[in-house]
């Protein structure tokens, strides 16, 4: 896949069959739109592109309100779309000035002068332009103008699907991490580097990795304990992983620490990702560190029993 940052690097892509979104979690009702995509440009001898906005639109129309939180950075997600065969990947800066621009001028801008879209696809619900101005309809009513054709998915075949980013991040916001699987056809993950913490896992048996998030926009599950796999120098390893305030040891601030299983290497600074199998348990206060422990174990042995 061609990953394309930005309009002024796009010429003329052969036969293009294009949509356009943010695709936010590249989940399966994203996926079924895609592989359409995917499978017109190979009937038609042309190449499948996707139109991404990146920062986020309402990062940059609405920079005070911080509530909304990301499945997947830009990296993900072009991971995924080339994992779906996508050819081409346009990664468009949204900017306030680019937040401006007329439905009109969207599609003989980018659509026609730069790409030389020959077919667009896109959801029943999906708006593009100056105040989403621009619809299925406005397009089918200036279709002959631009010359390319234009083809919605139809509301019933994505409603079949029963998926929406919005229900992703409600199941993981609520420990339902098996749910968003499901949702997203993968597990969900997140990736940060390993942090320097106060050593108490170490001092009980069990040392964690304390994990600082790459992206603070990404959604954080619900605090508690999980089984997860992590990602670390190209190796898959078992692990288990907790979110929350460590109440045993009066923990001040929200941390993401995982112990990861026969494993005792020194891996501060470095990257790891960490995916989510299932939710064990929600975060608890124990009266000891001694209990604490004990329950670590419970914890391990019932983790490794998901994971193998």
């Amino acid at each position: 896949m061609i990953v394309l940052d930005g309009i002024d690097q796009i010429h003329n892509i052969p036969h293009a069959i294009v949509t356009s979104g943010t695709f936010d979690g590249v989940h399966i009702g994203h996926q079924k739109i895609l592989k359409k995509i995917v499978k017109a440009a190979q009937k038609a001898g042309g190449k499948s592109v996707v139109l991404t906005f990146w920062p986020h639109p309402r990062f940059v129309l609405f920079p005070d309100d911080t509530s909304l939180k990301l499945l997947t950075t830009f990296e993900e997600k072009a991971a995924i779309l080339e994992e779906v065969g996508i050819d081409y990947l346009v990664k468009i800066a949204f900017t306030p000035a680019f937040s401006q621009l007329s439905s009109q001028e969207f599609i003989q801008d980018v659509l026609v002068d730069r790409i030389g879209t020959r077919k667009l696809i896109i959801g029943y619900d999906h708006k593009f332009g100056k105040n989403r101005e621009g619809s299925f309809e406005y397009l089918k009513e200036h279709s002959q103008l631009f010359n390319f054709d234009v083809e919605e998915i139809p509301r019933q075949d994505i409603d079949d699907v029963g998926v929406s980013s919005t229900k992703i991040r409600k199941a993981l916001l609520e420990g339902n991490v098996h749910l968003a699987h499901e949702y997203m056809g993968r597990p969900y993950e997140i990736t940060g580097t390993v942090v320097s913490g106060k050593k108490i896992g170490s001092e009980i048996g069990f040392p964690t990795a304390n994990i600082r998030l790459g992206a603070h926009y990404k959604v954080i599950p619900k605090d508690g304990v999980y089984a997860i796999k992590v990602r670390l120098d190209g190796q898959e390893k078992d692990a288990m992983l907790n979110i929350g305030f460590r109440p045993t040891v009066e923990g001040v601030h929200r941390v993401i620490e995982a112990h990861i299983f026969d494993f005792q290497q020194d891996i501060y600074d470095q990257e790891i990702t960490v995916s989510f199998i299932q939710y064990m348990r929600g975060e608890q206060k124990f009266d000891s560190l001694t209990r604490l422990q004990e329950q670590l174990k419970i914890d391990k042995k019932e983790s490794l029993a998901v994971l193998r």
